[in-house]
């Protein structure tokens, strides 16, 4: 299922069981997809279909805008507003994939060493 099936699937759930703030931000992620979609050089083609990679980057630029506006907000000393941004991005952030922690990175590192034999700074 790609991301915009998800998301699509999401907001008529979200208007089944009356959640009114997730279905709002799952609207602004539609509508921030379908601007993406418009606005992409498309040499007079009409609208282009974002895949699930160009769907992240428009939900990554979502939640970076949000924290500039939390940081914003808390130097303002609205914490409303900061929390409903707070809020707004957590649901974003559902749809993005799972940071990973430190051990992972680390195991993935020690992964790719050991595949590629490196022995030093110098087999890179």
């Amino acid at each position: 299922m790609t991301l915009k099936n998800q998301l699509t699937d999401d907001m008529k759930a979200a208007m089944k069981s009356g959640e009114k703030e997730r279905l709002g931000v799952i609207r602004l992620i539609n509508a921030a997809i379908k601007q993406r979609e418009v606005d992409e050089p498309n040499a007079g083609q009409g609208r282009v279909e974002l895949d699930d990679p160009a769907v992240l980057v428009v939900l990554q630029k979502m939640v970076k805008q949000r924290r500039d506006s939390i940081s914003q907000y808390d130097a303002a000393g609205r914490d409303d507003l900061s929390r409903i941004e707070r809020d707004e991005m957590a649901i974003i952030e559902h749809y993005l994939p799972a940071k990973l922690g430190e051990a992972e990175i680390f195991d993935a590192i020690d992964a790719a060493i050991a595949e590629t034999g490196a022995a030093g700074p110098a087999d890179m």
